[in-house]
């Protein structure tokens, strides 16, 4: 019986289960609309300010703020424990993940795949899987930890340590990677994205955590409101995406393999970063409950943030936007793949740690 509530409780949400079907729905609500009726995208560019939708701002945010309340700065005392497994994410996300995505993506954009795409349209591809692959996940890491029996304590730490990261290292990056394919943007634009879409929801959100924990409870704060505000953000995610593919709408009708070419490259350097991770906490022996939300963290990305400073630099239209639109398409299904085998290689994990000599254990 207990077996059977533990399958039951590690489920996904319907919002969450279904995430990949409801950005299709979205992408052809979005695009129908902009096609049918063209003058709804000319009426929402009334509503900008120095290149910014202010909907789509308001959205972002709404996105952003949610994740950022989950995250307990607290948990950074416990930095020290486990640090082999920290290391493992660390380094996977911030000195291979961003290269090894922008290598892939130049790869099949600028060479297999010229037949079909502009070379033009290819750097702007090239900038948004640029920008996935410099944001690291902080939300839905956690589901894929829990449904992986991860350690939830090494997930949140590092989860907090990748959010001060993002602070520093996203914006220079990003940068470097956009400049060797000639793709300039002001650096004081990229600063401003972090500062708007990082630095202050998670300041908001650290005020609000301590804030409403104070007064009402962790309990009520882990419990009710944290679950209650949960379909703000895919809600708001999905509304943004409306608004970008009635900008893209004509785009799309006119090159509609273009969605599956971008999401070639992104699939692979999922796997492969996740197989680097894991692969890298197999050698180390780290215990199944680290090693999974290790390679998971590494491999998932924080797509919410890609999305909004696509938009800042490039604009709604651009071909940045539609590409980390589409690492949001194919995120869930290749994440869910990626916990299947989490969850099938224990054994092969747990034999390897066993393996260790005496006192070599994590």
């Amino acid at each position: 019986m207990a077996e059977v509530v533990k399958a039951e409780k590690k489920r996904l949400n319907v919002f969450e289960r279904y995430l990949s079907l409801w950005v299709v729905l979205c992408i052809a609500a979005g695009t129908l609309i902009g096609n049918a009726w063209p003058g709804t995208a000319t009426w929402l560019s009334r509503f900008t300010y120095a290149q910014i939708s202010i909907p789509v701002a308001v959205l972002i945010w709404l996105m952003i703020y949610p994740m950022m309340l989950q995250i307990d700065f607290a948990s950074l005392k416990r930095v020290g424990e486990k640090k082999q497994g920290l290391i493992v994410t660390t380094v996977s996300n911030w000195l291979i993940k961003p290269f090894t995505m922008y290598a892939i993506a130049w790869f099949f954009l600028n060479i297999v795949f010229t037949r079909w795409i502009p070379v033009d349209i290819a750097r702007e591809y090239l900038a948004g899987a640029v920008l996935l692959g410099a944001a690291p996940c902080t939300a839905m890491v956690f589901v894929w930890s829990y449904l992986s029996d991860g350690d939830p304590a090494y997930t949140l730490v590092q989860v907090a340590v990748n959010d001060l990261i993002i602070l520093f290292a996203y914006a220079p990056i990003v940068m470097f990677l956009l400049g060797l394919s000639n793709i300039m943007v002001p650096y004081d634009t990229v600063i401003l994205s972090v500062v708007l879409f990082v630095v202050v929801p998670l300041a908001l959100g650290w005020i609000s955590r301590v804030q409403l924990i104070r007064s009402k409870g962790l309990e009520w704060f882990e419990k009710t409101f944290l679950p209650a505000l949960a379909p703000v953000t895919i809600t708001a995610l999905l509304l943004t995406l409306v608004i970008i593919f009635i900008f893209q709408g004509q785009t799309i009708v006119a090159n509609p393999l273009h969605i599956l070419l971008i999401a070639v490259p992104l699939t692979i350097q999922t796997y492969l970063i996740f197989a680097i991770a894991y692969g890298w906490s197999w050698l180390w022996r780290l215990p199944h409950p680290i090693a999974a939300p290790a390679g998971f963290v590494a491999a998932s990305n924080f797509f919410e943030l890609a999305v909004a400073v696509a938009i800042s630099l490039f604009g709604l239209t651009s071909g940045a936007a539609l590409a980390t639109v589409v690492g949001v398409l194919t995120e869930v299904p290749v994440m869910l793949s990626l916990v299947w085998i989490a969850n099938r290689s224990v054994g092969w994990i747990e034999r390897r740690q066993l393996s260790a000599p005496v006192g070599q254990e994590a």
